[in-house]
């Protein structure tokens, strides 16, 4: 089984799917070789010859895509729509490709996986279940996301955080308001702390109160109905206008007393929904920032422009594109972490790359796979027919009945 690992193309990208301890880690199994593309780690930190070191064989990118009958990338053409068409014609029948495709906003990726009879697997759809937590991506890019953005608004920032006392006066600790306690949002919360800022954090999930206080900020409670705020999977649910109008007259009386507000509120495959309007940052202090994570999905504050900083109303609007991309080195380390894990549950004592069907976590990643698209969701989204469930077998029938029939017989 030859696993290979191109460099990733997407503007701005600075991560690579594996690293050299994930090489050695992969290489202990039997009947494995690895192949990276020479730079493919550079810009994370990770040279060739950590590689080289690590047993990997150094190649071109034209080899990794002909001879790899695995592909690793960080972003496949799925989720790299700038330029990822360049792979996707490199991509051919048989093979296996696994990393980020942004499945629920980008469904028809898959079908085009399937029409090139490549089998796809999308790191964005591990489930969010006990035996599967080493493998989600997304709680690992979002941690480094949540850290990020606290240093971002810092940095914009004409206050300091922590609470100083001087010859010169006192500076009071800046207050930071965090909008969602996600990984992302938590991790905000935690961030901000420890640089002495003085933290509040609100989300729409009543569970999420106790993980506000674990990460030392105090919940912001609104008078509000949240309890269908919380969908499947512990993500948060999008809400009907009725109730995100409510929840912005509320939200206007915190977000004036703050110096920095940090919105992480996204819904999967969704347009992010609208925490901040323009009358909110008008309200604000001059000077205040605001740090919008969820900018790539049109971002929860209405002034938001993905990918720039704005000064709008005398309030500084950061709208950051894949910030964990920022952090290449650990980023890299947590994915490639969580890639060596999912990998080790589907390659055998051989090295064989198996799909057990069976297993929830094949299920739910396997977004193509035969010329076909089994996962249930994207058929949905595609508007395919539900695939029948499989009938049990006569044989096995058979036996029970003959078997309840002894029985009676007695």
């Amino acid at each position: 089984m030859i696993i290979g690992v191109p460099k990733e193309i997407c503007p701005g990208e600075q991560r690579v799917a594996l690293t050299p301890a994930n090489v050695s880690a992969l290489l202990k199994k039997q009947g494995v070789e690895i192949i990276i593309e020479r730079g493919a780690g550079d810009i994370a930190g990770y040279p060739d010859s950590a590689f080289e070191a690590a047993g990997a064989k150094l190649v071109d990118r034209d080899e990794v895509f002909s001879s790899a009958q695995v592909v690793l990338q960080v972003q496949t053409p799925g989720s790299n729509t700038q330029n990822g068409n360049e792979d996707l014609d490199k991509l051919k029948q048989g093979q296996i490709v696994i990393g980020m495709t942004d499945p629920l906003a980008n469904p028809q990726f898959a079908q085009t996986l399937a029409d090139k009879k490549v089998t796809g697997l999308a790191l964005e759809l591990v489930p969010r279940i006990t035996r599967a937590q080493a493998m989600d991506v997304l709680s690992s890019m979002a941690m480094i996301a949540g850290y990020k953005c606290v240093l971002l608004a810092a940095n914009e920032s004409q206050r300091m955080f922590p609470m100083n006392m001087t010859a010169a006066g006192t500076m009071n600790a800046s207050r930071v308001f965090v909008m969602g306690a996600g990984v992302a949002g938590l991790q905000a919360c935690a961030t901000a702390k420890r640089l002495g800022a003085v933290v509040e954090a609100y989300d729409v999930r009543p569970a999420a109160r106790e993980q506000i206080l674990s990460v030392g900020a105090k919940p912001v409670e609104l008078d509000l109905d949240t309890g269908e705020a919380e969908g499947s999977g512990g993500y948060a649910k999008a809400q009907g206008e009725d109730f995100l109008k409510r929840q912005r007259e509320l939200m206007t009386e915190v977000i004036k007393e703050m110096d920095v507000v940090i919105t992480t509120a996204a819904v999967p495959g969704a347009k992010s929904p609208i925490l901040v309007t323009e009358d909110m940052v008008k309200a604000m202090k001059p000077g205040s920032i605001i740090v919008d994570l969820a900018a790539e999905r049109g971002g929860n504050c209405d002034l938001t422009e993905s990918g720039k900083t704005v000064v709008k109303h005398g309030v500084t609007i950061v709208g950051p594109e894949n910030v964990p991309s920022s952090v290449s080195f650990h980023a890299s380390q947590m994915f490639g972490k969580n890639m060596e894990n999912l990998l080790n549950l589907l390659l055998d004592d051989n090295g064989d790359l198996q799909l057990d069907f069976e297993d929830e976590i094949v299920v739910e990643t396997v977004i193509s796979h035969d010329g076909d698209v089994p996962q249930a969701r994207l058929r949905d989204l595609l508007g395919l027919p539900a695939l029948a469930k499989p009938e049990p077998e006569a044989e096995e029938t058979a036996d029970a009945d003959s078997d309840a029939n002894k029985e009676e017989e007695k």
